[in-house]
């Protein structure tokens, strides 16, 4: 006999057991899934343009300003620096009140920096718009965290890779934009003075904007906001202590976190010197100084969106240990090719194709590492996204701070020496270990279970009362992150878009 099918939320796109889509509409707004996709992309790359709006406008700013080169490291520095606890804190905040309100919050809170950068009268207060501008960057986590939330794991990587990608876009289209900016405003009667500030005034706007968008049309989660779902009591209201506990004493967090410091904190720290590099060194004009740095963050369109897309691949044929042995191979060809950008500084056209091929491999290893980000926990999955974020901004500062701040070292001696730090830092990676999974050199422990990983984060109590019942449906539906033999007996359990969902018989 026929019954009436149980309710349930019912979606366009296909959904799986905790209703993360299985699949991934690129050029589709529909909502939940892909709205957050779009929101969430669009609001972090407004985010990158106003942090590295200065750099491409630097050669004007610095004779503006008079600013030496010991001013314009520090504040580099300062631009990567004040998001490291950002992060870490816009993580806490999407594992306790979601990623809408977390997202809008902090772009909208890092707006007024932007605009005050059209004032800035010397190098202290350049400093000081450069580095609450950079707060901005902590975007990134709730971008992470919200495409984490609304795909499935065989998706996940894709997701997070071409969110991000599609974000750190802005550091390359900010190259093109400023100085297009800076003209435009010129050739309409401005001096050059008035006319880089006025060109502060566009990212501003874009930053604006975007966190208006992400308030009006945004949703957490695919059931609902985190306000709704706590008070219906379909969600659990987590305590600060228990996210952050188990975040901590999670040593593959850690590692990933160090890792991301020589991919992601690479990227900011050339995004930094690169115009700068090519003006100086090969005496090119402003305009092609921008455009060889923009092509650097340009490749994000499909570098990093790649990386996503890789990582899944290889889960799909050798499981979670594919996506570790991708990230590992990925970073360290970035390494080496860092160094070898480093030395062919006598050679114009080579320095350009070095870069190109370094920014593929150093920005596709970030759509890497968050393939596996978010199988590290569950329960503080908005901290561990933070955490390896912040990391990020470390390995810029400490990269900042070390090669390319002052004269100590030439600049093209900083880029060799910070391809060996790239190459050191990834080694970390062969010692996580799932026990479920494996490692990159070690099988799965026998009888290991996803949901035996994941349960550890509750107490009994806990598991009594329902609390950890969203990631019992991710342990199953992640079943393939055992590798080929595992996923063989088993079926995702996912629906079909609505206009055919199945009745219960």
């Amino acid at each position: 006999m026929e019954v009436e099918p149980a309710s349930k939320p019912k979606f366009r796109i296909p959904v799986d057991s905790d209703n993360q889509a299985t699949e991934f509409w690129l050029f589709s707004f529909v909502r939940p899934h892909m709205s957050a996709f779009h929101l969430s992309w669009f609001s972090f790359f407004c985010c990158f343009v106003s942090t590295f709006a200065a750099p491409p406008l630097l050669p004007l700013i610095r004779d503006t300003l008079g600013l030496t080169a010991k001013d314009i490291g520090n504040a580099g520095i300062a631009s990567v620096s004040g998001a490291v606890f950002a992060r870490l804190a816009m993580g806490t905040a999407c594992d306790l009140v979601g990623p809408r309100l977390s997202s809008a919050a902090i772009i909208l809170l890092t707006t007024p920096a932007v605009y005050c950068s059209a004032i800035i009268n010397g190098p202290s207060s350049f400093l000081l718009v450069r580095f609450f501008t950079g707060f901005s960057l902590a975007s990134f986590v709730s971008t992470q965290f919200w495409m984490s939330s609304m795909f499935s794991p065989p998706k996940v990587g894709l997701a997070n890779g071409v969110a991000g990608g599609w974000g750190n876009l802005g550091g390359g289209a900010v190259q093109l934009l400023m100085p297009l900016v800076f003209e435009a405003v010129k050739k309409m009667g401005s001096t050059p003075f008035t006319a880089w500030r006025v060109a502060f005034f566009i990212p501003g706007v874009m930053q604006t904007f975007s966190a208006i968008a992400v308030l009006a049309f945004g949703q957490d989660m695919p059931d609902g906001n985190y306000r709704k779902l706590h008070k219906a009591g379909d969600m659990h209201k987590d305590s600060f202590a228990n996210v952050l506990r188990h975040a901590v004493t999670n040593y593959r967090a850690w590692i990933l976190a160090l890792t991301y410091g020589y991919c992601f904190g690479v990227e900011l720290a050339v995004d930094n010197i690169v115009a700068q590099y090519f003006y100086d060194r090969f005496d090119v004009n402003l305009h092609t100084a921008g455009l060889i740095a923009a092509s650097f963050g340009m490749a994000n369109i499909i570098s990093r969106p790649g990386g996503g897309l890789m990582s899944d691949w290889l889960s799909d044929r050798f499981g979670m240990r594919g996506r570790l042995w991708g990230l590992w191979i990925v970073q360290t060809v970035g390494g080496v090719l860092c160094v070898v950008l480093g030395l062919v500084d006598y050679s114009f056209a080579a320095s350009v194709a070095v870069m190109m091929l370094f920014s593929f491999f150093v920005q596709a290893a970030c759509g890497l590492t968050f393939g596996i980000v978010p199988f590290v926990s569950r329960r503080s999955l908005g901290l561990i996204s933070g955490m390896t974020g912040g990391g990020g901004n470390v390995g810029a500062v400490l990269t900042q701070v070390i090669f390319f701040r002052g004269a100590k070292y030439k600049t093209e001696t900083g880029i060799v020496y910070m391809g060996i730090m790239i190459i050191a830092c990834t080694l970390p990676l062969t010692l996580i270990y799932f026990p479920q999974w494996g490692g990159m050199f070690v099988g799965p422990k026998p009888g290991a279970t996803a949901e035996e990983y994941y349960s550890q984060e509750w107490t009994e109590q806990e598991r009594q009362k329902g609390y950890n019942a969203s990631t019992v449906r991710f342990a199953e539906n992640s079943v393939r992150e055992g590798g080929p033999k595992s996923a063989s007996g088993s079926q995702s359990r996912h629906t079909v878009p609505v206009d055919a969902s199945p009745a219960n018989v």
